[in-house]
């Protein structure tokens, strides 16, 4: 998830759609699973803009946010913080996963998924 707060809403728009042609191998990975209603016949969207943030993965339906975070966001934890409580105060649930997790353990991620799912 990005945070470019400088860039007006529309420029957020256009520029989730340019990330959804650039997505990461783990966040492609991840895409597999979660495209075509293949998680409880939910739909799911990828690159998804949500105020002044980028989300990387959302099924709306269950105001569900999930990111796929690689090594730069250990430097970027208070931001993600204040991304997470501003999601959260919107009525977001968010799950963060990093890549080598998606990667390595994508059934292990499928059951965080499912389990936050079947929580709502």
């Amino acid at each position: 998830m990005f945070n470019y707060a400088q860039n007006s809403t529309s420029n957020t728009k256009s520029f989730s759609r340019k990330l959804r042609s650039e997505m990461t191998v783990a966040e492609l990975h991840l895409w597999q699973y979660l495209r075509m209603r293949q998680v409880l016949g939910l739909k799911f969207r990828r690159q998804h803009p949500a105020g002044k943030y980028i989300l990387d993965f959302v099924c709306i339906e269950e105001k569900l946010a999930i990111e796929v975070d690689g090594g730069q966001h250990s430097e970027m934890q208070n931001q993600d913080s204040e991304r997470t409580a501003w999601l959260e105060a919107q009525g977001w649930k968010v799950l963060r996963f990093w890549n080598n997790e998606v990667l390595q353990n994508a059934e292990g991620v499928l059951e965080r998924i499912y389990n936050a799912l079947s929580k709502n």
